[in-house]
């Protein structure tokens, strides 16, 4: 039970997407009990009214249910809706320390910086961007905090109500088909493929906004690599993600029929509905939030929201015939060249949307208030999907374990149905195995080999395995403890219950205390 004469207040500003905030919650929590902190809601920067969201919600009660936070955790760590009255102005006036921990700090650092801090002030601020700040494997004296992780993670962080009716709604949807549904997240995010260099993956706009982010994570130290690295080289270690063609051909060497219903998650899948296009061809039943709702289903979770001022593309202004002439006198001494053809008419699509900046200028202008209004939507998109492919009867990740150090969708989900459902069928695909298998068949990939489908079948059937299962712990459990909560956070029994522990071939325990 908490304490009830803390240390002190610790308020946190989360920023980053839907898998950052999950896990750094639970990281928050965790550290509140380690300082014996009162922990204030924390402000979740992708759903603040400046990103203008409904007046309706603040920013966690946006994507979470408060109560239930409050109420799930009071027997761990005291939590408050917000600061008291007399200490918000210090607040506001920045008088309190601020800190901005890495995900990758350890215990020690709290309780020699950051405790101190927390004492003499009372309150101290954190800032987290990496999407944690607590590292993932604790020792084992400190089991019973990567027990809490699991009580915030699978038990306290519920969505709000009108999530989650939405979220069952789309599941019995799914269910109302009579058949078993496989979950798809392609993870192909912007952010992760800049990090990897796998720009030239993809096509034309795509690959110049990659490079792009790619430089500016140079200038931001966030990347020690050079500008331009070999994509291909990249696919073939893994660090790439598996593309939706790829997928398709692979659910099809595992016997997936083509009226397979497949779910595809994500709230935004980088290079478009063009990388689509062949899963689409292969698996006609492919659906998504979109398909599932309605256009009025989802504004009413989104909520009331003010207008924007709409942004029209205006098209150029054509040249008048003098202006026309004085360019071409301008144009040098003759013998010239024929003067080029008239330019061909600009479609306002073309213009439009996040990536129009590319064609007029060097520089990604700052996002717009329908952008924010965007980011904002879709943490609520990603929480649609995240209920979906915890709930599906079977779940394949695009790209997972990629080596960022950042917490990523897909690992959530394994991690949520390895706590509920550890027999649930979660494929687990080793990548560059995967590379290798398509490029002895990459001229015949759709009519391959009888030998190459029975290795595609040897591989992700032992991802469903144990050694599937081993290889997941190892891989991704030191960047995200809740990729992997398994054996802290399994049912304990007592010893004289206890029949038999579940290990690897390694000796190490999968299951069991």
């Amino acid at each position: 039970v908490p304490n009830e004469n803390t240390n002190g207040f610790i308020f946190a500003k989360i920023f980053g997407g839907f898998e950052k905030i999950r896990s750094s919650i639970c990281d928050l929590v965790t550290i509140s009990r380690l300082l014996n902190a009162t922990l204030v809601i924390p402000e979740i920067q992708e759903s603040t009214r400046s990103k203008q969201i409904s007046y309706k919600f603040k920013s966690f009660s946006y994507l979470y249910d408060e109560e239930q936070f409050i109420a799930s955790l009071k027997n761990d760590v005291n939590i408050v809706k917000s600061l008291p009255e007399h200490l918000k102005a210090a607040r506001r006036s920045n008088e309190f320390p601020i800190f901005k921990p890495k995900n990758s700090a350890s215990p020690n650092f709290y309780i020699k910086e950051i405790l101190p801090n927390l004492k003499k002030a009372k309150v101290v601020g954190l800032i987290i961007t990496e999407g944690g700040c607590l590292q993932s494997i604790l020792p084992p004296s400190m089991s019973e905090f990567q027990r809490l992780r699991c009580r915030v993670a699978f038990h306290a962080l519920q969505f709000r109500s009108e999530i989650q009716t939405l979220g069952r709604q789309m599941v019995e949807r799914l269910r109302a088909w009579g058949q078993p549904f496989l979950s798809y997240h392609p993870g192909l995010v912007r952010d992760t493929l800049a990090y990897h260099g796998c720009a030239e993956l993809f096509q034309d706009v795509h690959t110049e906004l990659i490079q792009y982010r790619r430089a500016q994570m140079i200038r931001q130290g966030i990347i020690s690599d050079e500008l331009n690295v070999d994509s291909h080289l990249q696919r073939e270690n893994g660090s790439c993600p598996l593309m939706p063609e790829e997928v398709g051909l692979l659910l099809r060497a595992m016997g997936y029929p083509s009226k397979t219903i497949i779910y595809l998650a994500g709230s935004q899948t980088f290079g478009g509905q063009r990388l689509l296009i062949p899963l689409r061809a292969m698996f006609a039943n492919l659906v998504d939030r979109t398909s599932l709702c309605s256009k009025t289903e989802l504004s009413d979770l989104v909520g009331p929201e003010t207008p924007l001022p709409s942004d029209i593309f205006q098209l150029p202004r054509p040249k008048s015939e003098s202006e026309i002439k004085e360019e071409w006198n301008r144009a040098g001494p003759r013998p010239r060249p024929l003067p080029p053809p008239p330019e061909r008419r600009i479609y306002p699509h073309e213009k439009e949307g996040w990536y129009g900046w590319i064609t007029e200028t060097d520089k990604e202008p700052n996002p717009s208030p329908r952008d924010l209004r965007m980011q904002a939507h879709r943490l609520l998109w990603d929480a649609l999907d995240y209920i979906i492919s915890v709930e599906a009867d079977a779940f394949f990740p695009g790209f997972n374990n990629d080596g960022s150090g950042w917490p990523d969708f897909s690992g959530l989900v394994m991690g949520q149905r390895l706590y509920e459902r550890a027999s649930s069928r979660t494929y687990r695909p080793d990548r560059k195995t995967i590379a290798a298998l398509f490029d002895i068949t990459r001229g015949n990939m759709y009519h391959p080999k009888h030998d190459w489908t029975f290795s595609v079948k040897e591989h992700l059937n032992k991802s469903l395995s144990e050694e599937g299962l081993i290889r997941q712990s190892l891989l991704s459990k030191p960047n995200s403890f809740l990729s992997h909560p398994l054996p802290e956070c399994s049912c304990r029994i007592s010893s004289l219950e206890l029949t038999k522990q579940i290990e690897g071939k390694d000796g190490r325990v999968l299951y069991g205390d």
